[in-house]
């Protein structure tokens, strides 16, 4: 299974240490994964490799980073990230496994960890990091919606620390495996929110994700068509224009601008 997914054409793959290995089966796990994610880093290069540890507090969490992370992969997923102490025990476990150029994908999965985020996403280590709706909402004792209007604020609330810190961040996981109309709901929330990206939980996740977060060809032509005009108003010493019903200044031609960046990434 692990071999076929880059078929699925993600921008990563992260091979699990945590909620999906039982207690008994931790150590073999670590082996798989660091053959695993050797193979994939070495035969697809362009693809992000990362193994997500159990949580800093468990008994398997030195053990992991010790000897569950694979030649290639770039960084760890730490699950339950709640404090800037968490980012600090996890890069100086990355440290003494001699693994200094590895960065960390913070969980903000806990009431905590939301309450914390600031502090968790200016850690120079972590480069990136994704919200886990379902953990948090059972830390909290809330009941999950089909809209996700329960997880809104914490939601938002870690898009635009991460924003603020220039980490990347990923959007919650949606767990209906194969609805997509939910998925791609969702998704398009997520992005308005902030999120560049989305995890995923099952391959035919991933077109559904890459389709929803990168801008179409109707919102690129769009932006291009309000750049000039904007720019061209500019030079005459205009601040503000009317583009197509609506005005427009700097902020709105930013955003246009990050349309088209985000086009020539792909």
């Amino acid at each position: 299974m692990l071999a076929k997914l880059p078929r699925a054409n993600p921008d990563g793959v992260v091979l699990d240490l945590e909620d999906a290995v039982a207690p008994n089966a931790k150590a073999d796990a670590r082996e798989h994964s660091r053959e695993a994610g050797a193979m994939l880093a070495r035969e697809h290069p362009n693809l992000a490799v990362y193994i997500r540890v159990n949580a800093r507090l468990t008994e398997w969490f030195d053990d992991d980073v010790a000897r569950g992370v694979p030649a290639g992969a770039i960084g760890i997923v730490v699950p339950k990230v709640e404090s800037a102490a968490d980012v600090h025990a996890a890069a100086h476990a990355l440290d003494r496994a001699g693994l200094h150029e590895l960065s960390i994908l913070a969980g903000i999965e806990t009431v905590a960890g939301v309450i914390n985020v600031a502090e968790i996403l200016h850690e120079p280590r972590v480069g990136a990091c994704y919200f886990g709706a379902e953990d948090y909402t059972a830390d909290l004792g809330g009941v999950r919606r089909a809209d996700s209007l329960e997880v809104l604020w914490p939601r938002s609330r870690v898009a635009a620390h991460a924003a603020h810190a220039g980490v990347l961040s990923l959007d919650q996981v949606v767990t209906e495996l194969r609805d997509e109309e939910v998925f791609r709901l969702d998704a398009q929330l997520g992005r308005s929110l902030g999120f560049r990206g989305k995890l995923c939980i099952h391959p035919t996740q991933v077109g559904w994700a890459n389709e929803s977060f990168s801008p179409s060809p109707t919102e690129v032509e769009r932006a291009r068509r309000l750049i000039d005009a904007f720019d061209h108003a500019a030079a005459a010493g205009h601040g503000t224009i009317a583009f197509e019903g609506q005005m427009v200044d700097e902020p709105l031609a930013r955003r246009a601008r990050a349309v088209i960046a985000g086009a020539a990434e792909e």
